[in-house]
């Protein structure tokens, strides 16, 4: 069927943030009652997402009609899921992630090479133009959408090939999918081959843990949600600023990332300066939203996705993609958790490397949120991943892209 032909119904942005959570709730259903889903970690929004979207697949194949969502409010609750994880972080993990981070930085600039000469060796076994490696490679997978949508004009002109762009696209979105699906069993390999255990806790960061779910937690009230709010709004208030600022000399960076900085600098100052006021870094309130966000933001990503559009792109797509996820899962068991530490907090990581390498930072903080609900909580990795993933990957996948492409 010719997408031109299709009949678009565009959902607004209020009735598509009330569907997202409706989509969650449909995913928490199918984890609780498909065995699978909850014993290899899969994330109810993930689950619930993909469920939405092989819904408008089949509306746009059976009726013609395409089914868009306006994602605003989306983009929203990223930047609040990521002001909590900059308000959960301590100096003191900070430092001793130092090296931590540093390693984790080095093995992922490693991949990203690695995951080009994949795309690159996947070009020349079905004959297809080689600069076209980054688009089956980081750009689409490590880069997302974003990186896939700005390249692919330019892989374009490059190639001669007509189709990049939808290659770039098709190729995110597969990668995507793969990232929320094997980042948690990976985790459940590890974890139960190595019988690891999980830390003492000393507060949530990203959800509770299922065991305390349901529980009665006078501490959750309406003042340590308020609370919890008021800081959260602060830090994006501030890290508005900030990023305007930043932008006026010239260089940009995403609101989340700016937020995020703020945010580690405030919950690492106000403790120290007021010593005696209640501070919502680590508390249940604070993790609930955070939970809340990230559930919401992933659920809307994935039942946004637009699966018709992978028709027509088969065989060598799917090809390159089958190698891409095969090489990643052997990269983590075989090197990645060795080199990160042969720990639980290394088997935690491993399940945000998947997400994050095959797909994007949330799926990374949700496919960790799953393992750690189900065995424990590994607060280093919810700082030091994001650490990297926001801030030096981008840049560095630039530089990568470009050797590749030759331009």
């Amino acid at each position: 069927m010719n997408i031109d032909t299709a009949q678009t119904i565009l959902i607004t942005d209020f009735m598509a943030f009330t569907i997202g959570i409706i989509v969650f709730f449909l995913g928490a259903m199918l984890t609780r009652n498909i065995a699978f889903l909850q014993n290899f970690n899969i994330p109810e929004p993930v689950s619930g997402g993909i469920a939405a979207a092989l819904v408008t697949w089949a509306l746009y194949s059976w009726l013609n009609l395409e089914i868009a969502f306006d994602l605003s409010t989306r983009d929203e609750l990223l930047v609040i899921f990521f002001t909590t994880i900059g308000l959960n972080a301590r100096l003191k993990d900070l430092i001793a992630g130092g090296r931590m981070l540093l390693i984790l930085l080095v093995i992922t600039l490693s991949f990203i090479v690695f995951q080009n000469l994949i795309g690159l060796m996947g070009t020349r076994l079905f004959d297809l133009p080689a600069q076209l490696s980054v688009l089956l490679g980081s750009a689409s997978l490590i880069g997302g959408h974003g990186t896939a949508i700005a390249w692919g004009p330019t892989i374009k002109e490059i190639s001669g090939f007509t189709s990049a762009n939808e290659i770039g696209i098709a190729a995110a979105t597969l990668g995507l999918v793969c990232a929320a699906l094997i980042g948690g069993p990976i985790a459940k390999f590890l974890i139960d081959r190595h019988r690891l255990v999980g830390a003492e806790s000393d507060g949530p960061i990203v959800g509770v843990p299922f065991e305390e779910e349901g529980e009665e937690d006078t501490k959750v009230n309406h003042i340590s949600i308020m609370r919890s709010l008021l800081a959260i709004n602060i830090a994006i208030i501030i890290g508005y600023v900030v990023n305007q600022a930043i932008a006026a000399n010239g260089l940009k960076l995403p609101l989340f990332v700016s937020c995020l900085l703020v945010a580690i600098v405030m919950s690492n100052t106000v403790t120290t300066l007021f010593p005696k006021l209640p501070w919502p870094a680590r508390t249940r309130a604070m993790a609930i939203i955070s939970d809340y966000c990230l559930s919401i933001f992933l659920a809307m990503s994935l039942m946004s996705m637009q699966l018709w559009s992978l028709q027509g792109l088969g065989g060598p797509l799917l090809g390159v993609l089958a190698f891409q996820v095969i090489g990643t899962v052997l990269f983590i068991i075989l090197l990645f958790y060795r080199l990160m530490g042969k720990d639980y907090t290394a088997a935690v990581l491993s399940a945000g490397f998947a997400g994050f390498t095959l797909g994007a930072t949330p799926t990374a903080i949700a496919n960790m949120s799953s393992v750690t609900k189900r065995y424990g909580p590994a607060p280093l990795a919810f700082i030091v991943l994001p650490m990297v993933s926001a801030f030096f990957v981008d840049l560095a996948n630039a530089l990568i892209i470009q050797l590749f492409v030759g331009s």
